[in-house]
């Protein structure tokens, strides 16, 4: 029974992960932090759905060090 539970659960959080994804995209949002928090906490997309389209540029990812930079 219990590992039943632990199936479902986990179906969920796959699930919520990638509409997370898909959403956070159209929304303009920062998709990677969106679709994790949506893996460990599936109603996170709920409150994704609720929050306004971001206007502006996409969001960019901070580089992880001095010597990563991106040549155009």
């Amino acid at each position: 029974m219990a590992l039943e539970y632990i199936a479902i659960w986990g179906f969920a959080a796959l699930v919520a992960a990638a509409l997370a994804g898909i959403i956070a995209n159209i929304k303009n949002r920062h998709y990677s932090s969106w679709m994790a928090w949506s893996f460990v906490i599936p109603p996170m997309v709920l409150i994704l759905i609720l929050l306004p389209k971001r206007e502006g540029p996409r969001p960019m990812r901070e580089p992880l060090g001095a010597d990563d930079h991106i040549d155009h």
